[in-house]
Parts: C-alpha cells; sequence; structure tokens
C-alpha cells in the first residue's frame, strides 16, 4: 500500500514540475494541495499514537515540496515572490522538525510543528487575498478549543456561569460552522459526506448549549465529544 501511495504522489508532483517545464504557470495553491492533504493525514495520526502512519504522509509531503521548490521562482499569481521563499524556506524547516520528532517518537512536538506549518500556508494565503472552504474549516479549531474548554469546565462546576460560557461557545463555534457551509462550493455543498458533517455539527452545536441550560452535565459531556469528532473530520476532509 506505502509503494501505491508513494507512486502516485511521485506521478502528481512529477507533472507538476512537468507543466512548469513547459512553461506553464503552476497554480501554486493546487501545487500546495496534496502537501496540505498529507499534513492533515500526518497531524491526524500523530494526534492519536500512530507514529508510523503519520512518518509515512510526512514522507511524502516531503518528496513532494522537493520538486515543488525548485520551481519556487516562477510564475505564481496572487502570491508575492518574497513571501512563497519564505514560506518554502520555513515550511522547510518546519516538516524537517516534525519529521525529527515523529522519528523519535515525539508525536505532541510533531504535531505542533505540522499545525505551525499548515498556519503558515493559510497566513500567506490570507496576505494574498485568497480565502475558501479550506481555510473557513481551519479557522474552526481555535472555536472548538474555546468550546472544548467552556465545556469541560462546566462538567467540573456546572453553575450558572459556566453554562452561560459554553452557550457563549456554541454559538461561536456554530457561526464559524454556518460560515463554512455558505463557503462550500455548489458541487462539495451536495455530497452527502459533507452534509452529514456540517449539519451534524451545527444540530450539535445547539443541543450543547441546550443541555448547558439544562443543566445536564454528562449531556454537555457527550456532545462535547460528538462535537469534536465532527471537528477532526472536518478538518482531516476539507481543512
Amino acid at each position: 500500500m506505502r509503494c501505491i501511495i508513494a507512486l502516485l504522489a511521485w506521478l502528481a508532483s512529477t507533472a507538476l514540475v512537468l507543466g512548469v517545464e513547459a512553461g506553464k504557470s503552476a497554480d501554486f495553491g493546487s501545487a500546495m494541495a496534496p502537501i496540505m492533504a498529507n499534513l492533515r493525514s500526518a497531524a491526524g495520526y500523530a494526534r492519536t499514537g500512530n507514529i508510523a502512519l503519520a512518518q509515512m504522509e510526512t514522507d511524502e509531503a516531503v518528496a513532494i515540496w522537493k520538486r515543488l521548490e525548485p520551481n519556487a521562482s516562477g510564475s505564481l499569481p496572487a502570491y508575492a515572490p518574497a513571501a512563497v521563499s519564505d514560506f518554502l524556506d520555513r515550511g522547510h524547516e518546519r516538516l524537517t522538525a516534525a519529521t525529527r520528532a515523529l522519528d523519535s517518537g515525539d508525536n505532541i512536538a510533531a504535531g505542533r510543528e505540522l499545525l505551525a506549518l499548515r498556519q503558515s500556508f493559510h497566513d500567506l494565503r490570507r496576505h494574498a487575498g485568497l480565502y475558501d472552504l479550506g481555510d473557513c474549516v481551519f479557522e474552526i479549531s481555535p472555536a472548538m478549543e474555546k468550546l472544548r474548554v467552556a465545556a469541560t469546565r462546566y462538567g467540573e462546576q456546572p453553575a450558572a456561569a459556566n453554562a452561560e460560557d459554553t452557550v457563549a461557545a456554541a454559538s461561536t463555534f456554530r457561526d464559524r460552522l454556518q460560515r463554512c457551509n455558505e463557503w462550500a462550493s455548489p458541487e462539495i455543498a451536495e455530497k452527502s459526506e459533507f452534509r452529514r458533517l456540517i449539519d451534524g455539527a451545527i444540530a450539535s452545536s445547539g443541543e450543547i448549549a441546550h443541555a448547558a441550560m439544562a443543566g445536564d452535565g454528562p449531556l454537555v459531556h457527550r456532545y462535547l465529544i460528538e462535537l469534536q469528532s465532527y471537528a477532526q473530520l472536518l478538518d482531516f476532509r476539507y481543512g
């Protein structure tokens, strides 16, 4: 299986290089897409302690990254050449650091480096005036973390103030989800997988608020686990 995945990655990256050599303007976002997919998968595997699978994903990201770097000076519409160059240099350092962390079995440090690398790409896109569903989904993570903290605090001490914090955090998270739903292209918006994830997360973000207002700590915890799963799946598939 690893050989097949590596072959597909090599074919994709080779096609990119050939396209540039043929004088075609490479779309930097499209060129980064397979790398970002690798990084999302690697982060997910690192989070669950599957070091070997995370290493496979980072190995593939490194292979494509090396083929991308020599062509960084090519025509990259919307992106400032200096910003791209800096991103590639710093990104390579972070990718190397993540690989070393995985090699040493430090999945926490690896996850930190992978997150920083993904963040830098979304920052690069934002500075270039670009934004799409992937950027929106990536941005729901901080809102999910605030909800996790608020809901956990409520579970430990189900006071009225903590219920209010949970309701507010759930509302913010729900707003983020609805915004991402609006950013989805018609093709993605109609997919049953996307609808199950986004609609399920929106519904559960409302239910966790109701559970907090009702003083039902166990139900708040159950919806928190459910929402964390939705957030992780959305990030894995569309982030």
